[in-house]
């Protein structure tokens, strides 16, 4: 008999807080808006998910693991995952090989010391890879990538002896261009196009996966798009992984 796959939402958060605007050294109304993840903005989405009773992954720079070791804890506590994105939000193709190594190295660090365990998995800060970050990611002991935009399903990447599962994004299913950089869609509209997304997985047996960033999908209204999405996937029968239980499937050829 054939078994059925269940439809997968891989549901993360890059919790960026102002990680970025600090390396760009940006002003402090530019910094303040990435601080409303920390002040409100976090808060609000781990109530959500809390009351859906969904563990997720949050991808975490490691200079944020650092500053806001408070956040981390909040996140641990609520059993959700924390993965590595970078340590200040760099471009890593921007960087030597050096600087990019020393991204690598402090981010996982940072996030060691604040919960007890390495990151398994790795998400470039704007879906962003050099030529180097692949190998970095294997000598890291990195699990699995979510970065990579070639595929509609997870898959495994072998490199220098290594199996890394990749967990693939698109820009379309980031909340942050419709929302904040280019402010092109409304909520509503951004959850429509979402919830058609949503209903072709589902009738695919497929996989979809969704970014938000706390200190937009946090904001106001917003939280109710993140509220639709879990009562649709959670009615509707989808598998809600943290990263690493999908890279293991994954790995394990079951994902």
């Amino acid at each position: 008999m054939q078994v059925v796959r269940r439809p997968i939402l891989f549901l993360s958060f890059d919790l960026d807080v102002d990680s970025a605007e600090a390396y760009r050294k940006a002003d402090p109304v530019a910094r303040s808006r990435g601080r409303f993840a920390a002040r409100r903005g976090l808060g609000k989405v781990l109530d959500v998910l809390s009351r859906y009773s969904v563990r997720t992954t949050f991808f975490v720079p490691g200079w944020v693991a650092e500053n806001y070791p408070e956040l981390i804890e909040r996140i641990i506590s609520a059993g959700h995952e924390v993965a590595g994105h970078g340590y200040m939000h760099e471009r890593l193709d921007e960087l030597s090989w050096e600087a990019e190594n020393q991204v690598f190295h402090k981010m996982v660090k940072e996030i060691e010391e604040k919960t007890g365990k390495k990151p398994l998995g790795f998400r470039a800060p704007y879906w962003r890879w050099s030529t180097n970050t692949l190998g970095f990611i294997a000598s890291y002991g990195i699990m699995y990538d979510s970065s990579l935009m070639d595929d509609e399903e997870p898959y495994i990447i072998e490199h220098r002896g290594r199996r890394i599962a990749e967990l693939p994004v698109d820009w379309r299913l980031d909340d942050w261009p419709y929302l904040e950089y280019y402010r092109s869609l409304t909520p509503r509209e951004l959850l429509d196009m979402w919830m058609d997304e949503l209903a072709y997985v589902l009738e695919t047996r497929g996989y979809v996966a969704l970014t938000m960033h706390p200190q937009c999908i946090g904001r106001g209204s917003r939280i109710k798009i993140l509220e639709s999405i879990l009562r649709y996937a959670l009615d509707h029968g989808f598998w809600l992984p943290r990263g690493t239980e999908l890279a293991e499937a994954v790995l394990r050829g079951k994902g």
